[in-house]
């Protein structure tokens, strides 16, 4: 598992991120606090605090390209 900080405090950063993450086959969840969603979901996305920066955990080995491509949201 990997995980990094991000920040989607525009509802444009929403939808750049949910794009990124559904091209990817692994499981990837978004926590705020105690919450924890899909990252691939938008609604889900939405139901959470998104003031405050969130973890971003990816359940896979071979994400250097996400990790890279969502280096533009770190927080």
């Amino acid at each position: 598992m990997k995980s990094l900080k991000i920040s989607l405090e525009m509802a444009q950063k929403v939808k750049e991120f949910v794009t990124i993450t559904q091209g990817c086959e692994c499981e990837i969840l978004l926590k705020s606090g105690k919450y924890v969603v899909d990252a691939k979901s938008i609604l889900g996305i939405f139901s959470l605090d998104l003031s405050k920066p969130l973890t971003v955990e990816i359940y896979s080995d071979d994400c250097a390209d996400l990790l890279a491509q969502l280096q533009r949201f770190a927080a």
